[in-house]
C-alpha cells in the first residue's frame, strides 16, 4: 500500500454542496470511494485557510490515486493535489540506492 496526502480546495459551488451535505457526509463518500479501490481512508480534516480539506489515504498503487485525482478534479467542485508520503524506513532504503548523477557544470 502507498500512502498519499490529498489537499483540496472547494469552488464556490463545491462549498454550497458541502453546506448542504455536511462534512461527515462528505467523509463517508470519500471513505467509500477509497474502500472500493481496496484502500483505506486514514483521516479527513477540514481546515481554515488556503486549503479547505486534507485527507490521508492508503491505496494499492499510483494508478489508484491517479484515478481518484481524475474523478474528483473532473467535477470542478473540488480541486485536489496529491503528495506521496514515505515512511522513515522507505527513506532509509532510498539512502542505500546508488544513483549515478552528474550535476550541470557552471
Amino acid at each position: 500500500m502507498s500512502k498519499f496526502l490529498i489537499k483540496g480546495s472547494y469552488s464556490p459551488e463545491g462549498v454550497k454542496g458541502l453546506l448542504k451535505e455536511g462534512g461527515s457526509s462528505r467523509r463517508a463518500v470519500v471513505e467509500k470511494m477509497v474502500n472500493n479501490l481496496s484502500g483505506k481512508l486514514e483521516g479527513l480534516y477540514y481546515a481554515l485557510g488556503e486549503t479547505d480539506v486534507f485527507g490521508i489515504v492508503d491505496v494499492p498503487n499510483t494508478a489508484s490515486i491517479a484515478a481518484i485525482s481524475l474523478a474528483i478534479n473532473s467535477t470542478g467542485l473540488v480541486s485536489i493535489s496529491v503528495t506521496a508520503l514515505l515512511t522513515p524506513e522507505e527513506i532509509d532504503g532510498a539512502t542505500k540506492i546508488n544513483v549515478m548523477y552528474r550535476p550541470p557544470t557552471v
